[in-house]
């Protein structure tokens, strides 16, 4: 990191007597002409400000502080802002002998009253009058106002006089908020000390229930705004949890209850409930992100809070960070960000915590949980525990010290008795974490307390996440402390690597407690039947903890497994259980989205790699957990259908005794066929020609209503023209189901492709058929770009892409837009390398080619072409996207029918295929913002 500078002091960078002199000059020098006065003027302090800016955002570059930097930048604003004010009462609107009415005081309020400024943060100021506004005052006001938005000043501004500040800061809580931190600018002195004395006096003075119960309310509402977790991997600094917003609520608090300079941090906290080490870390975590949010502006050119994953990359640059080994530097800047995100979480907790149970015993009583007029009675529970005020707390710190298992106690019982902590009692489990000790993490009952809360608890989720916050988990849990705060940089996960591990446990808890029957059925019913239910919950806890391991993460993730299970004396067994159970968590949801489970052999292979339906019940648990957990819109019906079709299939062979040789599933496949196909005869005899022509694969994958629908389907086809689409919209499965019919032909599945992008559609999956009567039977499964179901909200939309795919299947030319990803810009800050697979051995009919590169529209189409154009027809597609990356699967079969096998065809697909995924590539795959014009964002 870059060393630290000396502050910089502020007539280094504006000098306010030079400016005022060169001020006066140009007004003496352009007098009676007040347009050129004022244009003369503006320049001056256009140019001070410029220079102000470009000098704080070199030290800022060079090591400087976050504080200090927003400091600097809040005091050259403050330089031209009074500069301005003098130059407007002296030499524009000047009152030689002011009236009492005629006084005027300029203060700045809100977060540029408390002297701190981001570089392109808004400004509040408050023109304060002694009473009604006389000609003189608005002329003042309206000629500055004017001025500081020519000089590119976002103002929120108010001309009040003190009774008006007074009345209306009783009645909102934002206005009285932003008057606490009022400072005074220039202007009349006596004025803006009435108003600090009587806004004491006359608003604060005993309303610090009312005012703390507002901000903590006020708290909560933004974060179920900005998002409810504090480790989205794309945070706003300042609005997002844990970021600046929530410190500033503590600074808030701190300055109601305890007045002081609100320039200083350390004088505003001096608070009795406040320890010295709480104000550092509020201090560092202070600092370190007002750094971003600076870096962030300068970067960008305008008031950007969010950080994105292109400006991620830009960001780590600037603050410093270099790759260390297999951490690039981006991560290692994003988890430094998520560590002091953790660090605010915990200082709010405590914080909120302490006002909630000792501050307000002076307050009024009746204002219940938040303020409690008395002393909370105490309650004994466990050994060295007792409940406090409806809390959980501890007799002393010799209650860890005597036993530190007593630390992972404090959480059962927490859990077990439905209590929140005390914050003398979570402080004191943060501070004295390092007493888990190797020989700690060994002792038996530590691990059955773990176990508990991992595996039996009400809520583990609630509580593993409190200890982490402690530092407790990840001493305990050293395999686990590893990936705390740990990012991700790619689309796909919302969270740290963490916060999805936590998540995803609560996702086994809901599940096994009913709460997700509707979404997940079959997860929900054979929850009962797991025998090893701690099994699964530390498979969950450990699945990613070999992310960025040595061998992948698979492998690594199981080598910590063992380690860690190992450690909790788990027999060798469960260890191993446990262990393949982390080594495998992502091969199901390979298998079922990326093959096709009604060809026998993949079937065969995925019951090949589990081999008993207890792995394969507790695969399915994790899977569906992990994927839920991932972030929001991630999990789908679509999804869900595939894992139940993986599972059924497999149980079946499980149940039937057949082994997982290739040749009995598909000998057990042919039966089931054979079956389905009777059924369909009987029930509509006219289908008979239709269902016997149609292959084996076919009858796997469909109910018999469905295979109703198709041959009806097929029949109309080949009445009107060759070709016939039916649409409907499938909400069990998350999507709109689309099926066409059509007369076999070349890139027929390729232009159907198309004609589906060209509509705004998105592609989940695809199942493609021909029979030996030359018709193709193609069923597409597609949602719209908010991920529901294609015409859930407009069926009219759906019957039209019904009737285009009718005519794409007929050869007529299909109209088609260019679309762009809407986070294009965000998905060109990864580089993704292209790759192309040809498999020859994962299915026993056809080549199984697998295309990964950067998602965009038209994708499907492009490489549906190129197989095409290779004269290979497709049997099935398998489409899945993670995040910037898509993974589509192809089945294949050359002209007869059979798999590709000259090498040379092979290396010419490939070939064709990477062209097609490089096709619309973003040619920097790391850009950086346009720094040239951010910085004549700057001078303007």
């Amino acid at each position: 990191m870059p060393p630290r500078l000396r502050p910089t002091r502020l007539e280094y960078v504006v000098d306010g007597v030079k400016l005022r002199s060169q001020l006066s000059a140009a007004a003496l020098e352009a007098i009676g002409d007040e347009a050129e006065q004022r244009r003369r003027a503006l320049e001056i302090l256009k140019s001070a400000l410029f220079r102000g800016r470009m000098i704080a955002k070199e030290r800022l570059e060079a090591g400087a502080g976050g504080i200090e930097t927003a400091r600097l930048l809040s005091g050259v604003t403050d330089e031209v802002i009074t500069a301005l004010y003098d130059f407007t009462t002296v030499h524009v609107f000047r009152a030689r002998n002011p009236t009492e009415g005629e006084r005027l005081a300029l203060m700045a309020v809100g977060g540029y009253g408390r002297g701190t400024l981001a570089p392109f943060s808004d400004i509040d100021l408050l023109f304060l009058r002694p009473y009604k506004q006389t000609a003189h005052v608005e002329q003042v006001i309206e000629y500055m106002l004017y001025a500081l938005w020519d000089l590119g000043f976002k103002v929120g501004h108010a001309s009040r006089t003190i009774e008006e500040c007074i009345k209306l800061a009783r009645e909102d809580f934002t206005i009285r908020t932003a008057l606490l931190e009022s400072r005074r600018l220039t202007g009349d002195e006596a004025l803006a000390e009435e108003l600090k004395r009587r806004f004491r006096a006359e608003v604060v003075k005993g309303t610090g229930a009312p005012f703390v119960a507002a901000k903590l309310k006020e708290r909560d509402d933004r974060h179920a705004r900005a998002g409810a977790s504090r480790y989205m991997v794309e945070p706003n600094v300042k609005e997002g949890k844990g970021g600046l917003r929530d410190l500033n609520t503590l600074f808030w608090i701190g300055q109601y209850l305890h007045p002081a300079d609100a320039e200083h941090v350390e004088g505003v906290l001096q608070l009795e409930m406040f320890e010295r080490r709480e104000i550092t870390a509020f201090i560092r975590a202070f600092d370190f992100l007002w750094a971003v949010r600076c870096h962030l502006h300068f970067a960008t050119g305008r008031p950007e809070e969010r950080l994105t994953f292109d400006l991620q990359p830009e960001l780590a640059r600037r603050m410093g960070y270099g790759d260390r080994g297999d951490a690039p530097a981006v991560e290692r800047f994003m988890r430094r960000y998520f560590l002091i995100a953790k660090e605010v979480g915990a200082l709010t907790r405590v914080f909120a915590a302490k006002l909630e149970s000792e501050r307000v015993k002076s307050e009024p009583k009746g204002f219940s949980r938040l303020l409690p007029g008395a002393r909370a009675k105490r309650k004994k529970l466990d050994e060295g525990f007792h409940e406090e005020g409806g809390r959980l707390n501890i007799d002393g710190p010799q209650t860890f010290e005597q036993d530190p298992v007593n630390l992972l106690r404090l959480f059962r019982l927490a859990d077990q008795r439905n209590l929140d902590l005390h914050p003398d009692a979570f402080t004191a489990a943060t501070r004295l974490s390092g007493l888990i000790s190797a020989k700690v993490r060994r002792d038996p009952a530590a691990a059955k307390v773990f176990l508990d809360i991992l595996a039996r608890s009400r809520d583990p989720q609630r509580t593993l996440t409190m200890m982490t916050e402690a530092n407790v988990l990840g001493r305990f849990v050293p395999e686990f402390g590893r990936i705390v705060a740990q990012m991700q940089f790619n689309m796909y996960h919302s969270y740290t690597v963490d916060e999805h591990t936590l998540r995803a446990v609560g996702v086994i808890n809901d599940i096994a407690n009913g709460r997700f029957a509707e979404d997940h059925p079959l997860s929900t019913a054979i929850m009962p039947l797991i025998h090893d239910k701690e099994a699964l919950f530390l498979a969950m806890l450990l699945h990613d903890t070999g992310k960025g391991g040595e061998g992948g993460q698979e492998r690594a993730g199981a080598r910590a497994a063992r380690t860690a299970c190992e450690r909790l004396g788990l027999d060798r067994r469960r260890v191993e259980l446990v262990a393949w159970l982390v080594e495998h968590h992502l091969v199901m949801s390979d298998y079922a989205q990326k093959r096709d489970v009604s060809d026998p052999r993949t079937v065969a292979d995925f019951a090949r790699i589990v081999q008993s339906p207890e792995r394969l019940r507790l695969l399915l648990v994790l899977t569906v957990a992990d994927i839920r957990a991932v972030g929001p819109g991630v999990w789908n019906g679509w999804k869900g259908q595939l894992l139940r079709e993986l599972y059924n299939a497999t149980e079946s062979v499980f149940r039937g005794g057949r082994g997982s040789e290739a040749s009995s599933v598909r000998r057990h496949f042919e039966v089931l066929a054979a079956s389905a196909r009777e059924r369909l005869i009987a029930a509509a005899p006219e289908t008979a020609d239709w269902a016997r022509s149609m292959e084996d694969a076919y009858f796997a994958g469909f109910t018999d209503d469905d295979m109703l629908v198709h041959a009806a389907l097929a029949a109309r086809a080949e009445r009107q023209r060759g070709a016939a689409a039916d649409a409907r919209v499938r909400p069990d499965q998350g999507a709109a189901e689309i099926v066409v019919a059509a007369r076999d032909r070349a890139r027929l599945f390729a232009d159907l492709a198309t004609c589906i992008t060209a509509a705004g559609a998105s592609v989940l999956g695809a199942r493609v058929f021909t029979s030996r009567l030359g018709q193709a039977l193609d069923v597409f499964y597609v949602q719209d770009v908010s991920g529901q179901p294609y015409g859930a909200d407009n069926p009219k939309s759906l019957a039209r892409l019904a009737e285009s795919l009718e005519a794409a299947a007929r050869g007529e030319a299909t109209k088609t837009e260019p679309r762009r990803l809407a986070d294009f810009g965000r998905a060109a800050a990864f580089a993704i390398t292209p790759t192309v697979m040809l498999d020859n051995e994962a299915s026993e009919t056809a080549t199984v080619v697998e295309a990964s590169g950067r998602d965009r529209p038209g994708l499907l189409g492009a490489l549906a072409r190129a197989i095409s154009d290779a004269g290979l027809s497709i049997v099935s597609a398998h489409i899945d996207s993670y995040g910037e990356r898509a993974v589509d699967a192809f089945y294949v079969t050359d002209a007869v029918g059979a798999k590709l096998r000259d090498p040379r065809r092979m290396t010419a697909l490939k070939a064709r295929l990477l062209s097609a995924l490089q096709e619309g590539e973003a040619s920097p795959a790391k850009p950086r913002p346009n720094l040239q014009k951010a910085r004549a964002s700057v001078a303007r």
